[in-house]
């Protein structure tokens, strides 16, 4: 997600070889990623199964739904259209089914009470996933012939939802954090998803903006637009308010700064704050949005840089060097 987003960023900018790098960077993850999740469900089912019974982690597996079509939106820049629509289609469907299976099985069919003490920021990666999907089916509608209607049905309603999602989940995550304890290694990264959820709302309602006339997108292109507006107000407003957080979390009560996975979770927030706003700026007009983003890509590709230092050299002193010590 985090190399896609950039990548998308940086081809839009007309850097061409450093997008083509990340979107190589992306596919191989991508590929990765698939043949370890497979080698997981076939060897460890029931960790998998019991992924979906826990709050905390169930939602991080819209994830696959939101990559997928990150990747897929990338490829269609490349001329691939089949392969966007045929990811779009996976992903809608996995989206429709966890839509109604993940919240069931991790918060309303649990016995424990409150859940809502296990409330974290990857509860907002089901926004992601949602508008990830909007954003699939706004790209593919300009070259589609035939599924112009249905498509604009598709981004409209995901967009929507996404939108109720995302007050759903400011507001669960909002009373766990303040009826709960909440200590600094409380604070973790994955909180930068609320952002990034706010971003990709932005760049999904840009993207229906521009869509062609169709009788569900003109009946909300002028509510689309005025709300992608504040979404992208809110989104800048939360970029210091996070960047503090890592302060307060790393520097006044010294949580060690070391490499982990959810790290990640920085760097796809930042990158699609960057594509929202150059899309938005195109779309409603609006020159400074547009410069604000292309500007804030910079960001977004130096803390990818860092992360991804951090994670090579994770696994060398991890994975590898260990390996040749016993040999």
């Amino acid at each position: 997600m985090g190399s896609g987003i950039v990548s998308v960023g940086l081809a839009l900018e007309g850097y061409e070889m450093l997008s083509q790098i990340l979107l190589g960077l992306c596919l191989a993850s991508f590929v990765i990623l698939g043949l370890l999740t497979i080698l997981r469900f076939v060897r460890f089912r029931h960790a998998m199964a019991e992924d979906f019974l826990d709050p905390k982690r169930a939602f991080g597996y819209f994830t696959y739904v939101a990559g997928t079509n990150v990747l897929g939106v990338r490829l269609f820049m490349e001329g691939y259209h089949g392969i966007t629509a045929v990811f779009l289609t996976l992903t809608a469907v996995a989206w429709l089914v966890m839509g109604y299976v993940i919240p069931w099985t991790a918060v309303l069919g649990k016995v424990a009470r409150p859940v809502v003490a296990n409330a974290n920021g990857t509860w907002f990666i089901w926004v992601v996933a949602s508008q990830s999907v909007a954003v699939a089916a706004a790209t593919l509608e300009p070259v589609s012939e035939t599924a112009t209607q249905g498509l604009s049905v598709l981004a409209v309603v995901a967009w929507s939802v996404g939108v109720f999602l995302y007050v759903a989940a400011g507001v669960l995550v909002a009373l766990r954090m303040l009826l709960y304890d909440l200590r600094p290694e409380d604070l973790n990264p994955p909180y930068w998803v609320a952002m990034g959820a706010c971003a990709i709302t932005v760049l999904a309602g840009a993207r229906i903006v521009e869509m062609a006339a169709a009788p569900m997108v003109d009946a909300t292109r002028g509510l689309v637009a005025g709300l992608s507006v504040m979404f992208w107000a809110f989104a800048t407003w939360l970029i210091p308010v996070l960047f503090a957080v890592g302060v307060w979390r790393h520097w006044f009560h010294r949580v060690p700064l070391r490499y982990e996975a959810t790290l990640w979770s920085m760097v796809f927030p930042l990158g699609m704050y960057a594509v929202a706003g150059i899309y938005l700026g195109q779309a409603d007009a609006l020159p400074l949005v547009g410069w604000i983003g292309a500007v804030e890509l910079w960001l977004a590709f130096a803390v990818l840089l860092l992360v991804l230092i951090a994670m090579l050299r994770h696994l060398l002193l991890t994975v590898f060097l260990p390996t040749r010590q016993e040999a």
